[in-house]
């Protein structure tokens, strides 16, 4: 697991890329397993900080229920679509997976429980300059950043 200082210090440029298209709007989109091992999708607001991505939750919810249970968690950034006259000009979408590990009440209101996130991927996806690739940047701990594309 790693934290997002330390993806931000190995791959500087990915880590800008992927917090602009986080940034886009205020919410994202978070998956979490429910008791019985299904899917939970929540909207949540994420904070990057200098070396910790952070979210907070309302007391008793049941996407915290879930990550006490069981950490594992992914984020999407949110979804914008490509411009239909020029895909070239999209953004791309992001996505952050790892584990979340409650660190106590929110300090600041509204009230709630504080979660930070370590990080076993970081993914960005975009279509390349000439509009034939899909292109998938990725980090992973001990691997670093891999770039690949497909048609």
């Amino acid at each position: 697991m790693a934290t997002w200082n330390q993806i931000v210090t190995e791959a500087p440029q990915f880590a800008h890329r992927v917090r602009d298209v986080f940034d886009v709007r205020k919410h994202k989109t978070m998956a979490t397993l429910r008791a019985d091992g299904s899917p939970r999708i929540s909207g949540i607001e994420i904070e990057f900080g200098p070396d910790e991505v952070r979210f907070g939750s309302m007391p008793d919810a049941r996407k915290a229920h879930d990550l006490r249970r069981d950490p594992r968690v992914a984020v999407h950034s949110p979804t914008v679509d490509p411009p239909a006259d020029d895909p070239t000009a999209w953004a791309g979408e992001a996505k952050i997976a790892g584990r979340a590990i409650a660190e106590g009440a929110r300090s600041d209101p509204p009230p709630g429980d504080q979660f930070r996130v370590d990080i076993s991927e970081v993914a960005l996806t975009y279509v390349d300059a000439d509009g034939k690739h899909l292109v998938i940047e990725s980090w992973h701990p001990g691997r670093g950043w891999e770039r690949r594309s497909r048609e």
